[in-house]
């Protein structure tokens, strides 16, 4: 499938960028200013599926607004949010290795779930999809754990690990999207991105 529409690609994210480079998606990446406050705060009694949609929309509406704020030409906009669940329980991004610990810990010998949703922002209107993935992770041992910490590689990810990275020789299988628990489902963006065409 070819790609002609250039978009604005609302995430700072690496993997979501070289997905798109993958996916021959002409795109410019939108750094686009965080909200004052805790970073995607889980509201009041939210289902963690309802918040990773939420999330995902809400990226992609702060996008349209900075970039009218910087008067930048308008393009269609990719949004994304993914979501690492244990038993009803988002694990969201570590905020030090202690936690990314405990984290991998409470990961170790369990099946969880990695929700991505994809927002496309065009012509005015929010087109979403959501990739559910689940992800069976072997038993760590604590020297295990504070090795692949001691990498960095935690920071930043969802659940504190990247498929994509070392945390592979931890996966004993997935049942879904790899590129969905990297942070952007392929076949779902381009689902998206017909759209366009």
């Amino acid at each position: 499938m070819q790609f002609h529409t250039s978009i604005y690609l609302a995430s700072a994210s690496p993997r979501r960028h070289d997905i798109l480079q993958q996916m021959g998606v002409p795109h410019v990446v939108l750094d686009v200013p965080s909200p004052p406050g805790k970073d995607e705060p889980l509201l009041p009694d939210e289902a963690p599926a309802n918040y990773v949609r939420r999330t995902a929309r809400e990226k992609a509406l702060r996008a349209v607004e900075w970039i009218a704020s910087q008067a930048l030409p308008p393009r269609p906009i990719l949004a994304a949010d993914t979501t690492v669940i244990l038993d009803d329980t988002i694990l969201g991004k570590p905020v030090d290795a202690d936690d990314a610990r405990q984290m991998l810990a409470r990961l170790s010998g369990t099946v969880h779930s990695v929700h991505t949703a994809v927002v496309l922002y065009h012509a005015g209107e929010l087109h979403e999809l959501v990739s559910k993935t689940e992800v069976r992770m072997r038993p760590l041992s604590a020297t295990e754990i504070d090795a692949y910490c001691a990498t960095g590689e935690p920071m930043g990810k969802a659940g504190s690990y990247g498929i994509q990275g070392h945390a592979a020789l931890f996966i004993e299988h997935i049942a879904g999207s790899h590129s969905g628990v990297m942070g952007l489902p392929i076949f779902e963006t381009g689902q998206l991105l017909r759209q366009l065409a």
